[in-house]
């Protein structure tokens, strides 16, 4: 998989995308809103049960208290934990159908370094070409097709 100024190119297929509203950064810092530059890797895959049907064998509900931790002083930075928890986090089931599927990449992941960011995501996109906190966003059916071909592991470049 490989970020381009196209879309993301995976498979022969090119899928229009969004970036972070911070553009490609190599110098990722937590709150910029950019999509870090580098080479990383799909590591999980969750979904939304009560929304969509688990898109591939390997993927894993979100529950209700489902959050990620956005805390850089927290021990459980940039990993998901869940409610109540009592530091900075985001909720992963929303209201709204933007995190009804995610892939989440090792971004400053397994040992998160406090300040770097966290969890860059390959989600849902509000709209075509509305720029993300730093996620790469796309349209559902893409990610749904995306979520289904990507396996753990899967390279994702981004230049």
């Amino acid at each position: 998989m490989v970020l381009t100024p196209r879309g993301l190119r995976f498979r022969g297929r090119l899928l229009p995308c969004s970036i972070g509203r911070g553009g490609i950064r190599t110098d990722k810092r937590e709150g910029d809103g950019a999509t870090p530059a580098g080479l990383h890797r799909i590591t999980g895959l969750l979904y939304r049960p009560d929304r969509i049907a688990p898109p591939a064998p390997w993927a894993l509900p979100i529950r209700p208290g489902d959050l990620w931790s956005d805390a850089p002083d927290a021990p459980d930075y940039n990993t998901l934990v869940r409610a109540p928890y009592h530091h900075s986090h985001e909720a992963l089931r929303r209201a709204d159908r933007l995190y009804d599927l995610i892939l989440l990449t090792d971004w400053n992941w397994p040992r998160a370094r406090p300040g770097r960011g966290s969890a860059i995501f390959l989600h849902r996109w509000r709209k075509p070409g509305h720029p993300t906190e730093g996620c790469i966003a796309m349209a559902p059916p893409l990610l749904r097709w995306l979520a289904a071909t990507a396996l753990p592991g899967t390279r994702l470049v981004v230049r």
